[in-house]
């Protein structure tokens, strides 16, 4: 059992990274296994909405995102942490995400995942809100836990001090912990849920 943990801030060791290494302990703790994977500082282009990815199984930009995929094909669950800007994730990581999603198109459903934001002050749950849209498309049990998924500081490092935040990282690693190995249980005895055959319905016609 594995989570691939994505640290979207451009700061590599910074309050994002305070903050997955403390997940990341707690998941190990518990038989998680887990790969930090930092996406901050990379050149990562937007999605251009060309569908190449339904012909070539994976997106046309052949970068750390067709990478991160292969490794999130495999994995139980993906956590997602970012800093804060204006009250949203960075630029960097939507784009990352938007492609993320849109061109691996194998079933999601049932891996958990999770939302960690960051910021000086405010703006961190609208960020999280954000960030968990991609998981509840997707079929994704979120892992929630006992406060929202937030840390605070500003200086390199600063998050350290936040008691509250960390411990509420804990609990979500714990938690993260548990239902993974409850949906394993699952998958074993009951499998996954039946899909029905997908139908869209536009607004415009």
């Amino acid at each position: 059992m594995k989570v691939l943990l994505i640290n979207g801030s451009p700061r590599k060791d910074g309050n994002c990274k305070v903050a997955l290494n403390e997940l990341e302990k707690t998941l190990n703790a518990e038989g998680i296994g887990t790969e930090i994977i930092e996406i901050g500082g990379k050149a990562i282009r937007g999605c251009i909405a060309c569908g190449s990815c339904y012909k070539l199984g994976r997106c046309a930009f052949d970068d750390i995102v067709n990478e991160a995929a292969e490794k999130f094909k495999n994995a139980d669950g993906l956590i997602v942490a970012s800093p804060v800007y204006y009250a949203s994730p960075n630029g960097t990581l939507i784009s990352f995400l938007d492609r993320l999603f849109y061109s691996s198109h194998f079933d999601k459903t049932m891996k958990v995942g999770a939302a960690i934001t960051v910021a000086r002050r405010a703006g961190t749950t609208a960020a999280f809100d954000v960030i968990n849209k991609y998981f509840t498309i997707s079929g994704m049990p979120v892992v929630s836990s006992e406060y929202w998924n937030n840390l605070h500081g500003r200086a390199m490092g600063e998050a350290k001090a936040d008691g509250e935040g960390l411990r509420t990282v804990r609990v979500l690693g714990k938690n993260a912990a548990f239902l993974i190995k409850s949906i394993k249980l699952g998958k074993e005895s009951f499998s996954l849920p039946e899909k029905e055959p997908p139908e869209r319905t536009n607004f415009i016609r």
